[in-house]
């Protein structure tokens, strides 16, 4: 298989680059954490408080949908009824919420 003269010009190039020094590289990551990471993470917390903050905390409106919260056998915990990750102002039960806490 024979290379073109471009193409071979092309691998001497890439080869040499190959064994450069890689000395700057430490530097160049550092500074792209702190100028671009760093205050990334920032924007994306005060997103997500803003956000919470803005929320609204009321309970969604129950409706029964009958594909929704079937129940062909009880959970083997407690009552039967909850899921094991139960929150009782957001998760309803199949015949709607528990009550209002809030």
């Amino acid at each position: 298989m024979s290379l073109s003269p471009a193409a071979l010009a092309a691998r001497r190039v890439f080869a040499a680059a190959s064994q450069s020094s890689h000395e700057g590289g430490a530097k160049t990551w550092k500074m792209l954490t702190i100028v671009l990471a760093f205050p990334g993470v920032g924007v994306c917390m005060a997103n997500a408080y803003m956000k919470g903050q803005a929320h609204s905390h009321e309970q969604p409106e129950f409706v029964p949908y009958p594909h929704l919260r079937i129940r062909t056998k009880k959970f083997p915990w407690g009552d039967g009824n909850h899921s094991l990750f139960h929150n009782p102002h957001t998760n309803a039960l199949p015949d709607g919420y528990e009550g209002h806490d809030h």
